[in-house]
């Protein structure tokens, strides 16, 4: 998977639905687009997934306080 980050993907998916939107983009490398477009929908799904997971994993505790908690 690429080490691209979450915002970039977001931005060129973006973008690419703009092109395709706006008839900016031929016909010849529509298809090209839409394939990189699927690939960061899925690496925008997979981060999402994980960062879920993460917090998740952080809001069940470890028996340990979270950053910024306030104890008595």
């Amino acid at each position: 998977m690429e080490t691209i980050k979450y915002e970039q993907a977001l931005r060129e998916l973006e973008t690419i639905a703009g092109q395709i939107e706006s008839g900016d983009i031929g016909i010849d490398e529509l298809s090209a687009r839409i394939k990189r477009a699927k690939e960061l929908i899925r690496l925008c799904k997979e981060r999402l997934r994980l960062a879920d997971e993460e917090i998740k994993n952080i809001l069940a505790g470890d028996g340990e306080s979270m950053p910024g908690g306030e104890e008595d």
